[in-house]
């Protein structure tokens, strides 16, 4: 049986990337198509479409809701969500902690999944980086550079804060208390218990991520690079097949799917 999907954004990057691999995989059924610009939407053919998830969500039932858009419009359509019982898959970054506090009090009335990153590789770097930091000890300094295309809004991205709070963690830290993401003039020396995530921005970079172990004679390094916006949308629509089968109660993430 097929997962109904509703893409949200679907004329922006991402929604056209996944929008066009549901059409491509039978296991998946493109039910639904939204984005502000809706004449742009016009011409598609056996698809719901319209401005808002609110038009097309009616016509499309029992369809899982795949956003990728911004965090005032992704919690918008998490309320509506919640109000309707619709699972939704959320891939957007830049939410502020109260914005995360409702998305987690929202799951509790319907399935929402929520992540900064789809890809397999990042996630798995979840698991491996934790442990590479308690093996190597506090002699080692961490460090991270984030790059990405010139129009990416939020700064860090998503994914480098979440590698960090997974490295802080594997210090009893919070993140909060030791990310540093400026430098500038005379700062004096770098205190031990901090983490930098610097952010590089151009071209159409997908993203690019690299964590930094560096010690008493020597450098690990430690990259993830993203090729394509396909690795990021098979992991939603993954993530989508998978939300469909799951009950409300709380706020679920990639690691969950693993």
């Amino acid at each position: 049986m097929s997962t109904s999907i509703i893409v949200m954004g679907a004329c922006g990057r991402m929604g056209r990337v996944i929008a066009e691999l549901a059409r491509a995989d039978e296991a998946f059924a493109l039910a639904g198509l939204v984005d502000s610009r809706a004449e742009a939407l016009a011409g598609e053919q056996g698809v719901a479409t319209g401005a808002t998830l609110a038009e097309v969500l009616p016509q499309c039932p029992g369809a899982v809701v795949i956003d990728f858009t911004a965090p005032a419009v992704s919690l918008a359509n998490a309320r509506l969500a919640a109000e309707k019982g619709t699972p939704l898959v959320i891939g957007t970054t830049g939410f502020t902690p109260e914005q995360l506090q409702e998305l987690g009090e929202l799951a509790q009335r319907t399935p929402i999944f929520w992540s900064s990153n789809m890809s397999v590789g990042v996630n798995v770097l979840m698991k491996v980086l934790p442990a590479l930091t308690k093996a190597l000890g506090d002699k080692y300094d961490i460090e991270m550079v984030e790059l990405h295309h010139n129009r990416k809004k939020d700064s860090p991205s998503g994914t480098a804060l979440m590698l960090g709070e997974c490295l802080a963690e594997a210090r009893d830290w919070k993140l909060e208390d030791v990310r540093c993401s400026a430098r500038d003039g005379i700062i004096g020396e770098r205190p031990k218990a901090q983490i930098g995530i610097q952010a590089i921005r151009g071209g159409d970079v997908v993203g690019v991520h690299t964590v930094y172990f560096m010690g008493p004679g020597e450098r690990i390094e430690v990259t993830h690079q993203a090729h394509s916006r396909e690795t990021f949308a098979q992991g939603a629509l993954r993530a989508a097949a998978w939300l469909a089968t799951q009950k409300a109660g709380r706020l679920y993430r990639m690691q969950d799917i693993f």
